[in-house]
């Protein structure tokens, strides 16, 4: 199968600085608190964790900013937060990370959506979520689709990042893929089947094995298959690409790697190039991230799943909801030539 050298890496990296990305989507705060466990709980059968330090990320559509910010895109952040102190650590976090958070509204009738993952010898023992799932009042998805229309004349892409939250509308979502096509701007969705949301005619969606059987309604009968010898997997695929009409269909699929579909195509299997899989937290974050930054740089669909799928084999080799470097990046494609 085709591969990328490291000059044609370095070239889609320098075109993507000078791209701007927008997200659009529900923030999060990832709250990781990491101990040790010496002994059981005598009140019930369970690990007793023995606090050592704690650390704040940015999850969610945070990440998906903070990926292309650590690739040097130019990268704005569209959301809505609680006005709390998560929503104030999330919007330092991002800055610090270079994104535009112009677009980033608080509001007192919403709270910041925070998970928070106990972490013993490397181990994530229990996750606690706090949030809001409530969609948002018009005031405030106005006040989004307004930081929107201000800011999309000067973006290449706008990436989607749908988790459930309430931040991502139907409404809003209407308007946005209006504005994209009137404009010829690539638009990236992350779905969430459990989120009913108009999905059609985008440029591309990314779920991940569940999800995209999830989206197709069907049942997932031959998960240990390889991908070119699945073929509930290639029904599941043109399913999708009947029932949405994406210009590009995604679908991670774990250590099995990805596969790239398009209408009137045969399927792609890129396998995974993952050397150790520590956390798998975030990783498909990282992969819509660097797809629509290639394709903003002029990157083909297939050097753009080969160059997400490099960048996900990096960030599963770290723990928590990390990014990849330009640097990291680069070798990685060195280590497999």
């Amino acid at each position: 199968m085709q591969s990328l050298t490291q000059k044609r890496v370095r070239q889609i990296l320098a075109a993507a600085r000078k791209a701007k990305i927008l997200v659009i989507g529900d923030a999060m705060l990832d709250h990781f608190v990491w101990g040790r466990v010496g002994r059981i709980s005598p009140e019930a059968p369970v690990p007793v964790v023995d606090f050592q330090r704690e650390s704040f990320m940015p999850g969610g559509a945070a990440n998906v900013a903070r990926n292309l910010t650590a690739l040097n895109v130019r990268t704005g952040m569209i959301t809505a937060v609680g006005r709390d102190p998560a929503g104030r650590n999330l919007k330092r976090l991002l800055t610090a990370d270079n994104v535009d958070c112009a677009g980033m509204i608080s509001s007192r009738n919403r709270v910041t959506s925070i998970k928070t993952r106990i972490i013993a010898h490397q181990q994530q023992v229990v996750r606690l979520d706090r949030e809001c799932a409530a969609a948002l009042d018009m005031r405030i998805e106005n006040s989004l689709l307004s930081q929107f229309e201000s800011q999309q004349p000067e973006c290449a892409a706008v990436i989607v990042g749908d988790y459930g939250k309430g931040v991502v509308t139907d409404s809003l979502m209407r308007r946005v893929k209006e504005i994209c096509r009137a404009r010829g701007i690539w638009l990236s969705l992350d779905p969430k089947p459990i989120h009913k949301i108009d999905l059609t005619d985008l440029s591309l969606i990314t779920p991940n094995r569940k999800e995209a059987f999830e989206l197709a309604g069907m049942e997932d009968t031959a998960s240990d298959l390889p991908p070119p010898k699945n073929q509930t997997l290639l029904k599941m695929s043109d399913r999708l690409l009947e029932l949405y009409r994406p210009a590009l269909l995604l679908i991670t699929l774990g250590e099995h790697g990805m596969l790239l579909c398009r209408a009137g195509s045969r399927p792609v299997h890129i396998p995974t190039v993952a050397q150790e899989v520590f956390d798998v937290s975030g990783a498909g974050d990282s992969v819509i991230a660097t797809f629509t930054l290639a394709v903003a740089a002029g990157a083909s669909p297939l050097e753009a799943a080969i160059f997400s799928n490099h960048a996900a084999g990096v960030v599963v080799g770290k723990f928590g909801t990390a990014t990849v470097s330009p640097n990291e990046l680069a070798a990685s494609f060195a280590n497999r030539l």
